[in-house]
């Protein structure tokens, strides 16, 4: 059993301690929070013996293998920074980085200390990917490709009431592209490589943030689009349609209710839900794994850190195409 710290203490947090400890694999033993008060409340509510509001103790601290991040976005860089240069393991919400050569950067870092640095994206990690890498390739020639999280945000009420929350502070490096937009590049990517060319169109909102967006991918022999909001609720499915049947998959970032529409008219179902905890529980499995045996994990850890650097690499062109800039882009 490793021995694993957070940064964060909102509901995703909650979420991946839920899913380490059930794993089996995991130990929490210290938690990090700018506030004292607040990390002794959170440190009490998961059982985690030790508190720190200095970054650079938190790192240093020797009952600490690993670390999971879900700070704010405009954090993640100089925050893993850190505990990747104390010898810790690194596992941090999506999006990264709002910048490539920032994961390039970090991702060299990890490998040069020997350490494991991974992006906690539920997709890569879900037993379910299969089935649906094998449902894809079932299907025949595949022309058109939907993918959706469009979401209503449990704080746009706060928002349309004046206030300012993160999700829709540009200056913590959010919106929707880096929110839920990042849930369907990943599966783009990775099943269809990077496109021939793209088109997008935003929605911003009065804080500069983009609140929605659709985004059109070029492929030689299909279009994939991406349609994302924290503004509504979806009602449809994400799709793929290929010449001899359909797959309809009722939520892409968990992938699911995965159903094989037949031409006949038929449909098979392939994998219904799980809990959060659960998803995650997976990405904590994969994260022990990936650290614990590294040669047996090698190839598939390297797609894993290639294809982050992928999303990034095409996030950051998307947003400069699209006009959402950031503070921290005018230092590249």
């Amino acid at each position: 059993m490793l021995n694993f710290g957070t940064i964060g203490s909102g509901w995703i947090t909650d979420e991946y301690i839920h899913g380490a400890k059930d794993s089996g694999l995991w130990n929490l033993t210290a938690v990090y929070s700018r506030d004292a008060l607040r990390g002794k409340e959170y440190a009490a509510k998961h059982g985690a013996k030790l508190v720190f509001t200095d970054l650079e103790q938190f790192a240093d601290c020797k009952e600490i293998d690993a670390v999971y991040v879900a700070s704010p976005n405009s954090m993640h860089y100089a925050q893993c920074k850190t505990l990747l240069k104390h010898g810790k393991h690194v596992i941090c919400e999506k999006p990264l980085c709002a910048q490539a050569d920032k994961v390039r950067e970090l991702v060299k870092l990890s490998q040069e200390k020997g350490l494991v640095f991974m992006e906690a994206i539920m997709f890569l990690h879900q037993p379910q990917l299969k089935l649906l890498e094998q449902a894809v390739q079932s299907i025949g020639a595949i022309s058109m490709v939907k993918l959706d999280f469009c979401q209503r945000s449990s704080k746009l009420g706060r928002y349309l009431q004046g206030e300012l929350p993160n999700i829709f502070n540009p200056q913590l490096e959010t919106g929707a592209l880096m929110d839920l937009g990042v849930y369907c590049i990943y599966p783009a990517l990775y099943l269809f490589g990077k496109p021939e060319s793209f088109q997008i169109s935003t929605n911003k909102m009065a804080s500069g943030a983009d609140g929605s967006g659709i985004v059109t991918m070029q492929y030689p022999d299909k279009l994939v689009t991406l349609t994302y909001s924290k503004l509504g609720q979806a009602g449809a499915d994400s799709d793929f349609q290929g010449t001899d049947g359909t797959i309809a998959v009722a939520s892409i970032s968990r992938l699911g209710g995965i159903r094989l529409l037949h031409r006949d008219g038929t449909a098979e179902g392939l994998h219904g839900d799980d809990e959060k905890y659960k998803l995650m529980g997976w990405e904590a499995k994969d994260f022990y794994r990936y650290i614990t045996q590294p040669k047996e994990s090698r190839d598939e850890y390297t797609k894993c850190s290639e294809l982050s650097i992928a999303v990034a690499e095409l996030m950051e062109e998307m947003r400069h195409k699209a006009g959402i800039h950031f503070a921290s882009d005018s230092a590249q």
